[in-house]
């Protein structure tokens, strides 16, 4: 169950990168899978180092999952900036 909540978790804050400019790698599809990808791996690696269960879930299992999406997005973001300055090399 914590994995449907870290990936909502993602999802929902991935609706708010309509409001940044657009330099993730491979546009909105690219944040998208950052921001999933970041909260799911975070999400598992947070899950890990406290020894709790996956099926465990309370109000600090979504909010685990905020980092993940936020470094995700993130990684893409720094991936995109640095293919569109070495585009215009």
């Amino acid at each position: 169950m914590a994995l449907l909540v870290w990936f909502m978790m993602g999802i929902a804050l991935w609706h708010f990168t309509v409001f940044l400019p657009e330099r993730f790698w491979q546009g909105i599809v690219g944040a998208f899978l950052g921001a999933v990808i970041g909260s799911l791996v975070f999400g598992l690696l947070v899950l890990l180092v406290s020894g709790k269960s996956v099926d465990d879930t309370d109000l600090a299992t979504a909010l685990i999952g905020i980092p993940g999406t936020v470094i995700g997005l993130g990684v893409v973001w720094l991936i995109g900036v640095r293919q569109e300055a070495a585009a215009l090399e």
